[in-house]
C-alpha cells in the first residue's frame, strides 16, 4: 500500500448539503478493522457482519461532537444464532466483539440472512454525552435484510430523522476491508429543536436520497478514489459542500490492569472472594480483545 492509499483509510470525512439541509459521514476501514477481527477466530458470516457494525457505529458515533462523548450499539437476541454484537466508538477508537452459538451457525450454511442470525432480536443505541453526563437510548427491532437497515429503522422511530445508509464489506486473502456512508436529513431543525413535522417523502430528502443510493461497493472500497472525491461525484451539482475531516481510527480496547482493578474494588470483599483462583488471583477476560488479566486482589 502506497502513501497516499493509506490516507484514504481507517478515516472519517464529515460533509454537509446546506441548501439540501442534510448532513453526512464517509469512512473506509483497514488496519484498525483487522485488529479487531483478529482477537477472535470468527467464521466468515460472523466477520462480515461485526464488521458492517463497526462501519455503522464509526458513522454514527462521528455525528457526536464533544470529546469523550460515546456511542454504543447492541444487538441481542434469546433465540437467535448471535447471542450479542456490541460495538461502540468514543474520540476515534472503536471496539467490537460478537458473542454466537457456533454450531447453529454452522447449520445455517455461508450467507445466512440477518433474521436466521438474529431471530427475534431488538437493536439499541446509546449515546453517553460527555459534555452534559446524560445518556440517551433507543431501542428497535431488528428488522430488514442488514444492519445497515435496522439502524436506518431506528432513526425513523427514534430519532424521526430520514436516513439512508450505504455500507460494503470486502473479504479476501489480504484482509477484510468495509467502508460506508450515511446521510441524514434535518429538514426542520437543525440540531436542538424538535423535528415535529419530519417528512420522509420530502422533496429535498428524496433528492439527496437518490444520488447518496447510486454509490456502488466498489466505489466505497476503491482506494484509489479518496473520500473528498467520493462525495464531489456524488454531489458536485450541489451549490455548497462543505468538508469536514473527521478522526483517525484506530482499535481501542480500553482495557487494563488498571481499569479492571478499580471494577473489581466496587465489589463486596466476600464476592471477590468467590472470583479467586487457588492462587488467590481474579482472571479477567476481556471480550472484546480477547486478553486474559491477572488481578491480584
Amino acid at each position: 500500500m502506497n502513501a497516499d492509499t493509506e490516507t484514504y483509510c481507517d478515516q472519517l470525512i464529515g460533509f454537509s448539503l446546506p441548501a439540501r439541509h442534510a448532513r453526512g459521514r464517509i469512512v473506509r476501514l483497514e488496519q484498525s478493522l483487522e485488529t479487531i477481527l483478529s482477537a477472535h477466530d470468527y467464521p466468515p458470516a460472523i466477520r462480515l457482519l461485526l464488521a458492517e457494525a463497526l462501519v455503522i457505529t464509526a458513522l454514527v458515533g462521528e455525528l457526536l461532537k464533544d470529546d469523550g462523548s460515546q456511542l454504543t450499539m447492541q444487538a441481542q437476541t434469546q433465540d437467535g444464532v448471535i447471542e450479542l454484537l456490541v460495538c461502540d466508538f468514543r474520540n476515534g477508537e472503536l471496539r467490537g466483539y460478537v458473542k454466537h452459538d457456533e454450531q447453529r451457525l454452522a447449520e445455517l450454511g455461508a450467507n445466512p440472512p440477518l433474521q436466521a442470525l438474529f431471530g427475534g432480536g431488538h437493536l439499541a443505541v446509546t449515546f453517553d454525552l460527555a459534555a452534559t453526563g446524560q445518556r440517551y437510548q433507543g431501542i428497535v427491532p431488528l428488522e430488514g435484510d442488514s444492519l445497515s437497515e435496522a439502524c436506518e429503522h431506528y432513526f425513523a422511530q427514534s430519532e424521526q430523522v430520514p436516513t439512508l445508509f450505504r455500507v460494503a464489506v470486502r473479504a479476501n486473502t489480504q484482509g477484510c476491508h468495509a467502508a460506508g456512508l450515511i446521510v441524514q436529513h434535518l429538514a426542520e431543525g437543525e440540531e436542538g429543536r424538535e423535528r415535529l413535522h419530519v417528512r420522509m417523502d420530502h422533496p429535498e430528502w428524496e433528492h439527496i436520497a437518490i444520488l447518496a443510493g447510486s454509490l456502488r461497493h466498489d466505489e466505497l472500497l476503491g482506494a484509489k478514489l479518496s473520500m473528498e472525491a467520493m462525495i464531489w461525484r456524488l454531489f458536485h451539482e450541489e451549490d455548497t459542500i462543505l468538508i469536514q475531516t473527521g478522526h483517525r481510527l484506530t482499535r481501542g480496547c480500553r482495557c487494563s490492569i488498571t481499569h479492571f482493578e478499580d471494577v473489581l474494588s466496587r465489589f463486596p470483599a466476600d464476592e471477590r472472594a468467590e472470583m479467586r483462583n487457588e492462587d488467590g488471583i481474579i482472571m479477567v477476560d476481556c471480550a472484546f480483545c480477547s486478553r486474559l488479566f491477572p488481578i491480584q486482589d
